[in-house]
C-alpha cells in the first residue's frame, strides 16, 4: 500500500493507475472508519490530511484523463478536512525515487 509522493505525470501506466486504487482504499479506511490497513505507516499518515488526499486524487485524475483513461469514482469533497500539505512520509521522497527506479518499469524518475 503506497501513496507516491511524486507528481502523477512522472508515474507509469501501472504506479498511477495502482496508485489510485490505493488512494480509494486509504480514502475509504479514514472516512469509513474501516480496520483493513487502518493501521499501515500509509494509512496513518494521510489521517486528518484529507483536503491534501483529496487534492492528490484530483491531480491523479488530471493525469488519467490527459492519458486517456476514464475516470468514474469521484471522491466527495465535503469529507477533505484537515491539512491541506503532507509533511508526513514513510519514506522520503529521495527514497521514493530509488524505489521506482529498482522497479524497472518506465516511471520518469
Amino acid at each position: 500500500m503506497r501513496i507516491w509522493d511524486i507528481p502523477p505525470d512522472r508515474l507509469c501506466r501501472n504506479h498511477l493507475l495502482g496508485e489510485h486504487n490505493e488512494l480509494h482504499a486509504i480514502w475509504n479506511i479514514v472516512t469509513q472508519d474501516r480496520k483493513g490497513y487502518s493501521n499501515h505507516p500509509e494509512t496513518k499518515r494521510w489521517r486528518g490530511r484529507l483536503k491534501v488526499l483529496f487534492y492528490v486524487h484530483e491531480a491523479i485524475v488530471r493525469e488519467m484523463l490527459a492519458r486517456g483513461y476514464h475516470h468514474k469514482s469521484p471522491l466527495d469533497k465535503k469529507l477533505a478536512k484537515g491539512k491541506r500539505t503532507q509533511d508526513e512520509f514513510v519514506d522520503p521522497i529521495e527514497r521514493q525515487v530509488e524505489l521506482l527506479k529498482q522497479k524497472g518499469c518506465s516511471c520518469d524518475v
